[in-house]
């Protein structure tokens, strides 16, 4: 949950322009008293009567009087916004509770609660206030709604006031906002071990120091608090120190995601395109590592990685899991299409060493960025790709030419190099596909792709 700041409504403009912002607040009856004020007390200067320039000032004053008292209110109220939940993912629905406080001694006249919402989140909410007592509070709240991703902020809150007689209406604003954070759906895999996978990839940790003997301990030096059970006596009469045995360290799986953004790779926008699909996809496979306990990372096409990442990327247990998840998840939910046009950037940010397992979420690729692509695998110990061609998902889309075998020769180079490698139709379950490649990496899968 995330919640607002508080404060006191203030004008929308200073001082200095009192008196234009007191007659600008001025609603149509208003206008339409000071107008006809002002006519009677004109025909009552040349018609000579006084009793009909009594009528026009007293016409006159009265939009004035309202607008001067009006503006001079001094209404202390506290105001604040909260958002539950402060991430949702798209096509989910989030609840603002808005809550509103007198905290002076006087009480409140009518308000106008009105709250700035983006227009992609839904129509601007209203709600209209009766009066509120000295220390009493009022509470209203209002769903949002995004089928689109990204970081949407609500605020700030305004408040309108208008007199008793409705000659003038005048807005004031809280300046706090929030921020409302749209990520992409996720959908729940199945646990599986892809088989064959030498390097980094497992159901749990490995020990990187395997104690085979008395002879294979590596010692260090004690440190204070050590447990002096662990004292190794031969490797101290040999230093002449105390020396104590090096604990076993666990190496987490790891697992790097690699989602291709480049804007060549992909054809069409909104929430049902190949791209969507793809970044989808990402936080899927993501979030699913994450509860399996791998140290995950994630990679872009320009070798940018989420800001505060290691170096091993986020370990998927601890306390520090769910912040790991949801940077990942902020990431993502503002994500966009590059300008690059080719995977290097990419390539050269594996070529650190071991990656352990590979996971890409590619668009189209052409012959060149295939073998960019195939070359990747040499640095992983296992590589899975799932290949969007923009030609099949427009083809199902609007129903034109059938898509070529180009598709297929790409998936055909990533297999020769030891990807598993599969084409993603419009509207696929990334779920399914999961399991396909599980079943394809354990040679279950037939010539046909049909489960044996």
């Amino acid at each position: 949950m995330s919640t607002g700041g508080t404060g006191r409504a203030e004008p929308d403009r200073g001082d200095a322009g009192g008196v234009r912002t007191a007659l600008a607040g001025l609603t149509t009856r208003g206008r339409s008293f000071l107008a006809a004020g002002i006519a009677a007390a004109v025909c009552a200067y040349v018609l000579g009567q006084s009793d009909l320039l009594r009528v026009g000032l007293l016409l006159a004053v009265l939009p004035l009087l309202c607008a001067a008292v009006l503006y001079r209110t001094r209404y202390r109220v506290a105001g604040s916004r909260r958002l539950s939940p402060a991430r949702v993912p798209a096509a989910g629905e989030a609840r603002v509770h808005l809550r509103m406080d007198n905290v002076s001694r006087l009480p409140t006249g009518l308000l106008m609660l009105q709250d700035r919402v983006p227009y992609v989140l839904g129509p601007r909410p209203r709600f209209v206030l009766d009066r509120v007592e000295p220390g009493g509070r009022r509470e209203v709240s209002y769903r949002v709604r995004s089928d689109l991703r990204g970081r949407y902020p609500l605020g700030p809150l305004q408040l309108r006031l208008t007199d008793p007689f409705g000659m003038c209406e005048l807005t004031r604003s809280f300046s706090t906002y929030d921020t409302l954070t749209v990520i992409p759906r996720t959908e729940p895999l199945t646990p599986v071990r892809f088989s064959g996978e030498a390097k980094g990839y497992g159901d749990g940790r490995r020990r990187s120091l395997a104690l085979a003997g008395e002879d294979d301990v590596i010692p260090r030096g004690y440190r204070y608090g050590d447990d002096l059970r662990r004292v190794h006596w031969r490797s101290t009469a040999r230093y002449g120190e105390l020396m104590v045995r090096r604990e076993e360290q666990p190496r987490r799986s790891r697992c790097t995601v690699l989602l291709d953004t480049r804007a060549i790779g992909y054809e069409g926008a909104g929430p049902d395109s190949a791209f969507e699909w793809a970044v989808s996809g990402t936080a899927s496979v993501l979030t699913h590592l994450l509860e399996q306990g791998f140290s995950v990372r994630l990679l872009t096409d320009g070798g940018t990685s989420v800001p505060g990442e290691g170096a091993d990327g986020f370990a998927g247990s601890g306390p520090d899991s769910a912040d790991a998840a949801g940077l990942m998840m902020d990431t993502l939910a503002v994500i966009d299409h590059s300008d690059g046009t080719g995977l290097s950037r990419a390539y050269d940010s594996l070529r650190g060493g071991n990656e352990g397992l590979l996971v890409a979420f590619l668009g189209d690729l052409d012959e060149e960025q295939a073998a960019v692509v195939a070359k990747m695998r040499q640095r992983s110990g296992g590589a899975l790709a799932f290949v969007l061609d923009p030609d099949a998902w427009l083809w199902e889309t609007t129903g034109a030419s059938a898509p070529g075998s180009r598709q297929e020769e790409r998936l055909r180079m990533l297999r020769e190099a030891g990807w598993t490698a599969l084409g993603v139709p419009r509207g696929a379950s990334l779920n399914e596909l999961w399991r396909q490649a599980d079943r394809e990496r354990s040679g279950l899968t037939g010539v046909g792709g049909e489960a044996l």
